[in-house]
């Protein structure tokens, strides 16, 4: 039996790819626009695309019964804006995040912003095992700057390092978009699918 995602419409993200994507790697996906329902999921999966404080506005009423389902071990993956919102809050907008994993989104210190391309994500965490080309796009403004430097599993290059991909309990995060990184996108995603089947 496949792993059933719920992949959560809060109105901003682009579901369409990485529902494809997901389906491409063996997961059974279910698109919920009820966030109440969130927590009941058997993997949750935030899409990437947005801006953080109207990512929140769907969210906020079920915060704490999203980060308990969290807590609790229901794996999930957060994409861009999707991994954004797991911290504290952002300097994007002043709405709170679901605040699962401490910490806060600060401005990219670069001279060219938005960055937008291909770049080189460092790191040896088991979602990136059998990852052949280890460049993933990104598209963004922002990113997670953890209170705790040990939830930061990989890291990126762009006139600075930055944390890419992040992990609490069974909750990845990422920075890149998998869904748009071609091949090596695709076995990051079916990384996670197998690792959220093991969870069950």
């Amino acid at each position: 039996m496949s792993m059933v995602v719920s992949l959560a419409d809060y109105g901003v993200g682009n579901l369409h790819s990485i529902g494809k994507a997901l389906e491409m790697c063996g997961a059974e996906v279910r698109v919920v626009d009820d966030m109440s329902l969130l927590s009941d999921s058997d993997c949750i999966v935030f899409p990437g695309v947005g801006a953080f404080s109207r990512t929140m506005e769907r969210l906020h009423p079920y915060r704490e019964s999203i980060v308990e389902s969290l807590k609790a071990g229901t794996p999930c993956l957060g994409i861009c804006i999707g991994m954004q919102i797991l911290f504290e809050g952002s300097d994007e907008g002043s709405a709170p995040g679901l605040g699962y994993m401490p910490g806060r989104v600060v401005p990219l210190k670069a001279r060219s912003v938005p960055h937008m391309g291909w770049n080189e994500v460092t790191g040896d965490d088991p979602l990136l095992n059998g990852v052949e080309d280890r460049f993933f796009y990104f598209a963004h403004s922002f990113h997670a700057q953890p209170e705790d430097g040990t939830l930061a599993v990989a890291d990126t290059q762009y006139e600075m390092v930055f944390p890419s991909m992040f992990r609490k309990g069974n909750t990845y995060g990422t920075q890149f978009h998998p869904e748009k990184s071609s091949r090596s996108g695709l076995t990051v995603i079916r990384n996670f699918v197998a690792f959220a089947e093991a969870c069950q």
